[in-house]
């Protein structure tokens, strides 16, 4: 009961919050898969898979006092429990740091585990364990945000292809620091390593100390402060040592292939659809996108439908190099462009620890924490463009940028800060300047259509665009390019094939 009492003397609201949350979830588990026996005990159906991390500590405790809760309730236990009677699964790896495996057998020793040690890869030692023994569900210790949450929920039957059983999640809703505040809270032992500057710990050979908790001493031998004061939760893997593709912007490698790049823009509203509001974003952003050299190919407008914008998004996503989307994004029932985006790429939407805290730190009280919708982005695609003249981070999922502007004055500041952001990013840009030029003619369609025609043949990497403000206006040909020369001869060309100056240049 030393977890259960630590907690409930907290002042860590959140962390009561999430604590509870878990337990019920243990013990909603625990009266699922159990036999019942006459005298109000059971034989257990339900395993614990441990792996002497900080993740699988917490939910060794919280199994602890779930499991006491549990028969408390049954009146099967009145004192503490001498022994944890749930089977205990170890993979023991011989990668594995000498350290996880002094503290698993120690935490074996000191709560009394069953522990199964499976010295098999992990598939394969899980069908012979539960070939031998009567397991119906696993309790996990994973987070969102790790690599295999994607698609889990609390209680998630196992993937094709795998020994049949239900995985449960109890802390599939913790972030790094709900993880360290309850260890911290209920001052119960961890591993060491944490305490040498490691955050995520995986095998000898793709772990090392986070290069962030790094502290500058006097001598030469590198120090690292303590895992639980990494102050950016989204961070904590930030010491696995793996390959990782080079952060360049989501701009298709196709996109190579035309030099002008092609933007499309979304609106999501029906209050633009019924005609109540005009859209004044759209044509604002299709003007910016043009000012920069981008090439707008198209804009829509949808109703505020989650199928909807995930149509769409998922059209547009695949044809454009960039998609603007913006409207509908809040906590109100009719804001769905969030829940269409991650639909379109074939995620969930999941609590973001740090975009949770900006929404805190901008709405204080009103912002619920774990119940804060607004705090939910798109699970595993989502980067957060920081900008100091925002409240809160712009939001980009892949090639989609997400803005939260709702008039022009705000889309000016997200506008600026995301070409300042995108400009400072080096192979990370999203806006490159392009040159462009723009020249009026009082000529006749069918006079320039044949020499602007033969332009194209001869200039395929300059878009030539050309419209009217008013059908007896003159025609605007504008020319866009990335080299600057290129634009200039593309010009000159075209004049050329008139015997005298038609144009005039529009600065």
């Amino acid at each position: 009961m030393e977890i259960d009492k630590a907690i409930g003397e907290s002042d860590d609201k959140r962390l009561r919050t999430k604590y509870n949350n878990a337990i019920f979830v243990i013990k909603r588990a625990l009266a699922l898969y159990s036999v019942q026996l006459v005298d109000f005990c059971s034989i257990e159906e339900v395993a614990f898979s441990f792996n002497g991390g900080k993740d699988s500590t917490v939910l060794l405790h919280l199994l602890r006092a779930g499991y006491f809760l549990h028969k408390k309730e049954l009146s099967c236990s009145n004192g503490g429990l001498s022994k944890f009677p749930v089977r205990t699964i170890y993979f023991e790896s011989p990668s594995a740091f000498t350290e996880i495996n002094a503290f698993t057998y120690d935490a074996a020793q000191t709560y009394n585990l069953q522990l199964d040690i499976i010295r098999q890869d992990f598939k394969s030692g899980l069908e012979a364990l539960l070939k031998a023994n009567p397991i119906r569900a696993i309790f996990l210790g994973v987070r969102i945000g790790d690599p295999t949450a994607v698609g889990q929920e609390q209680f998630s039957p196992s993937s094709p292809g795998w020994p049949p059983f239900m995985r449960v999640n109890p802390i599939l809703d913790w972030s790094y620091r709900d993880v360290w505040a309850f260890l911290l809270t209920c001052k119960v032992k961890y591993c060491s390593l944490y305490d040498q500057g490691y955050t995520s710990i995986g095998s000898i050979h793709d772990t090392v100390p986070n290069a962030l908790l790094s502290v500058n001493n006097a001598s030469n031998k590198e120090k690292f402060k303590p895992a639980y004061l990494l102050s950016d939760g989204r961070l904590e893997r930030a010491g696995r040592v793996k390959k990782v593709a080079s952060i360049k912007n989501d701009i298709n490698s196709d996109s190579q292939k035309h030099e002008v790049l092609l933007a499309s823009v979304i609106a999501v509203g029906d209050e633009i659809l019924s005609g109540t509001v005009e859209d004044q974003l759209g044509l604002s952003l299709c003007k910016k996108l043009t000012s920069v050299g981008w090439s707008v190919q198209q804009t829509s407008v949808l109703r505020n439908d989650i199928d909807s914008v995930s149509e769409e998004v998922d059209r547009q996503r695949s044809t454009s190099d960039m998609v603007f989307i913006y409207g509908g994004v809040g906590p109100l029932h009719s804001d769905v462009t969030l829940a269409g985006v991650a639909k379109a790429f074939g995620v969930r939407l999941a609590p973001d620890e740090e975009f949770e805290e900006y929404l805190r730190h901008l709405i204080s009280e009103q912002c619920t924490g774990d119940r804060n919708e607004m705090a939910q982005l798109p699970e595993g695609i989502t980067e957060l463009l920081h900008h100091e003249k925002l409240s809160v981070p712009l939001i980009k999922c892949r090639n989609v940028i997400v803005l939260a502007a709702t008039n022009t004055e705000e889309l000016e500041k997200e506008w600026e800060c995301l070409t300042e952001l995108t400009k400072l990013g080096g192979s990370s840009s999203l806006i490159e300047l392009y040159a462009s030029r723009r020249l009026m003619t009082s000529l006749t369609d069918v006079e320039v259509a044949e020499p602007l025609s033969k332009l194209g043949l001869e200039f395929p990497d300059i878009y030539l665009g050309c419209y009217r403000k008013s059908r007896q206006g003159p025609i605007i040909i504008c020319l866009k390019g990335k080299d600057n020369a290129r634009v200039d001869s593309a010009v000159q060309a075209l004049c050329k094939k008139f015997k005298q100056s038609v144009f005039v240049e529009i600065k």
